[in-house]
C-alpha cells in the first residue's frame, strides 16, 4: 500500500542512522466551491491518494535537521533560531515549529525527512500536506496532545507567516480531516463541517495537468479578494448585517453593486452562485445523483472562466475537450486558477480512451505535454509506521 513510506524509511535510516516514525498527509481535490473560502463560504474538498510522507525522530541536542528527498537537499538550524530561509521547502516545516513555539508548546531537537508523490505545482496542495504532516508528526513525537482543529489553524498560519501565502483554511482542513470515500462540506466561516458519502463506484476522478502556471496567479488572486471586499462594502452601507459575500443575495448585488460597478457585480455574483452550487451539490450526493453534481461542475467552470476570470486558455481547452464526451459527468478548473489541473468525473472504463485522445490533441493545440493523475478519496493525516 505505502511504497512511499517504505522508501522514506530507508532514506531516513541512511541519513540519520535510526528508524523513524512515519506520518502520511494527503493532498486534496475540491469537488466544487472555488474562491468561496476567503469569502466565508462553503467548499467541498476530499483528501486523495497522493500524499506527503514525513519521517521523524528525536535528537538529544537542540538541532533541527531536515532532508527533502524531492530536492536531495539538507537544511539545518537550531531550535533557538527558527526563521524563514531563502530555500523555499524548509519554510513549510519551520513555519510549523515557529507556531508551536509561539503557542508555548515544548519541542526538542529532531531529525525529519520528507518525500511523497504529490506533484508540485499541480494545485493539489502539496504545501498544506507538508505543514499538516509536520505538525502531526511533532505533536505525536513530543506528546503535545493538540487537537486537530488547532493543528489545522497553526498549519495555515505557518503558510501565512513563513511561506508568505495568505491561503484559506480548506487545504489544511482537507489534508488533516479527510475520510475515505467521503467529501467534507466545510463552512469556512464557522469551521463547522459534515461528511457526505462520495460513492465512486464505476467512476474515477481524473486530474489533467495543463503543466502551466501563469505569472498572473498571485496578483490576480489578491485583486479578486479586493474586488469581493469592495462588493461587501457597497452592500454593507445599506445592509449593516452583511459582513462578507456569504451574507449576500443576488438581489442585493442587483440593487447596490450593479449600478456602481458592473464588473464587481459580476465577480461577487459568481461567489454567491458558487456557494449555492456547493449546497445543491451536497443534496445531489445525498440522493446519489452524481450526474447532477457533474453538471454543476461544468457550470462552475463557466463561471470561473467568464465571470470570475481566473481560468486560462489551457484550462478552458481541456474542459471544452471533454464537454461533449458522454463518459465525463463533470469537469472544471480547480484551485486558484491560471494553470494547474482540471478535475474530471469520468466513467472508470473510459479513462484510458480519454487519455489516449486528449494527450496528442492537447500537445497539438497548446504545444505542451499533458500529465494526468487518477485520484481516489482517502483518509486524512495518519501514522503509517510507528517507530519500534
Amino acid at each position: 500500500m505505502h511504497q512511499e513510506a517504505d522508501k522514506l524509511k530507508n532514506i531516513f535510516l541512511k541519513r540519520f542512522g535510526e528508524e523513524p516514525t512515519i506520518i502520511r498527509s494527503p493532498g486534496r481535490v475540491n469537488i466544487i466551491g472555488e474562491h468561496t473560502d476567503y469569502n466565508d463560504g462553503f467548499v467541498l474538498p476530499g483528501a486523495i491518494n497522493l500524499a506527503v510522507f514525513v519521517g521523524i525522530s528525536k535528537r538529544t541536542d537542540n538541532s533541527i535537521k531536515l532532508y527533502a528527498d524531492d530536492y536531495n537537499e539538507d537544511y539545518e538550524c537550531s531550535l533557538h533560531e527558527v526563521k524563514p530561509t531563502e530555500k523555499q521547502w524548509p519554510n513549510y516545516i519551520l513555519g510549523v515549529v515557529d507556531q508551536l513555539q509561539k503557542n508555548n508548546f515544548t519541542v526538542g531537537g529532531f531529525n525529519l525527512a520528507i518525500g511523497g508523490n504529490i506533484p508540485l505545482g499541480a494545485g493539489l496542495s502539496s504545501s498544506a500536506a507538508v505543514e499538516c504532516a509536520s505538525i502531526y508528526a511533532l505533536n505525536h513525537l513530543f506528546n503535545l496532545n493538540i487537537e486537530k482543529l488547532k493543528m489545522i489553524k497553526m498549519a495555515q498560519l505557518a503558510e501565512h507567516t513563513f511561506a508568505g501565502v495568505l491561503c484559506g483554511i480548506m487545504d489544511q482542513f482537507a489534508s488533516m480531516m479527510g475520510k475515505q470515500n467521503h467529501v467534507i462540506k466545510l463552512d469556512c466561516r464557522s469551521l463547522d463541517y459534515e461528511y457526505y458519502p462520495f460513492n465512486m463506484e464505476g467512476l474515477k476522478i481524473l486530474l489533467l495537468n495543463t503543466n502551466v502556471k501563469h505569472s498572473l496567479a498571485s496578483t490576480e488572486y489578491n485583486t479578486r479578494r479586493k474586488e469581493c471586499h469592495q462588493a461587501v462594502e457597497l452592500i454593507n452601507a445599506f445592509e449593516p448585517h452583511v459582513q462578507s459575500l456569504r451574507d449576500v443575495t443576488e438581489e442585493m448585488i442587483d440593487q447596490y453593486v450593479m449600478p456602481k460597478n458592473s464588473m464587481i457585480a459580476m465577480r461577487s455574483r459568481f461567489v454567491v452562485q458558487e456557494n449555492q452550487r456547493v449546497i445543491d451539490g451536497c443534496n445531489d450526493l445525498l440522493r446519489g445523483d452524481i450526474e447532477s453534481l457533474g453538471k454543476r461542475m461544468f457550470e462552475a467552470h463557466e463561471g470561473l472562466s467568464k465571470m470570475y476570470e481566473v481560468s486560462c486558455r489551457e484550462l478552458d481547452w481541456l474542459v471544452n475537450f471533454v464537454k461533449s464526451n458522454d463518459a465525463v459527468l463533470g469537469a472544471r478548473m480547480m484551485g486558484g486558477g491560471f494553470g494547474g489541473c482540471t478535475i474530471n468525473l469520468i466513467k472508470e472504463d473510459s479513462v484510458e480512451e480519454l487519455i489516449n485522445q486528449v494527450e496528442p490533441a492537447y500537445l497539438k493545440a497548446i504545444g505542451l505535454p499533458l500529465s494526468y493523475y487518477i485520484a481516489s478519496i482517502e483518509d486524512g493525516s495518519e501514522i503509517i509506521i510507528e517507530r519500534e
